[in-house]
């Protein structure tokens, strides 16, 4: 049973089963606006759902050159999760810690929350259903560590796969380039 996604997710994930678009690999949904990641295997079958922590700045788009630079010449409107089609594949940070790789020339990375700033409260931010306080990191795609080892390991952290970031700015269907579906008219 898939969980209540936003109306942009569904359509993407109806496009994205119709189409085959994923290549058979498997596949998670970044909600921006809802601030969840959607996990689903190869042929589309919802695994797990959990809230994220996203970029701290609205926006659609990196800063060309962003991965090159240190954290601390990062300026707070640059830190954006950019939207788009990417395909993933696992890596190691500098830490040696597994992530999974969503765009290794931004430096942009899906991985477990790292609490390691107090003040920051990203394990209370994760916790709490106001969209807002999701919005904390540098860019990267933060997940409950237990979500990130249940769903993500096995799956998008072992093999390529394609991670789906949903825009923020204007309609899923204009961003990813797919017809968006009809509703039907009202009954009379």
């Amino acid at each position: 049973m898939v969980p209540a996604l936003s109306g942009e997710a569904q359509a993407v994930l109806a496009w994205v089963r119709a189409s085959g678009d994923n290549g058979a690999m498997p596949f998670a949904l970044v909600d921006k606006r809802g601030a969840a990641v959607h996990v689903f295997d190869a042929a589309g079958a919802w695994q797990a759902s959990a809230q994220a922590l996203l970029g701290l700045a609205r926006g659609d788009h990196s800063v060309p050159g962003i991965g090159e630079r240190p954290l601390s010449q990062i300026a707070l409107h640059e830190r954006t999760t950019p939207a788009g089609r990417f395909l993933s594949e696992p890596g190691r940070n500098l830490q040696g810690e597994d992530i999974v790789w969503v765009d290794y020339d931004d430096a942009l990375s899906l991985h477990r929350v790292r609490a390691t700033r107090a003040s920051e409260r990203r394990l209370q931010r994760l916790a709490s259903r106001a969209v807002e306080d999701n919005r904390i990191s540098y860019g990267c795609i933060n997940v409950p560590a237990s979500f990130y080892d249940r769903f993500i390991a096995p799956t998008l952290g072992q093999h390529a796969g394609v991670i789906y970031v949903l825009p923020e700015t204007r309609p899923a269907a204009d961003f990813f380039g797919f017809a968006p579906r009809q509703q039907p008219a009202p009954a009379r």
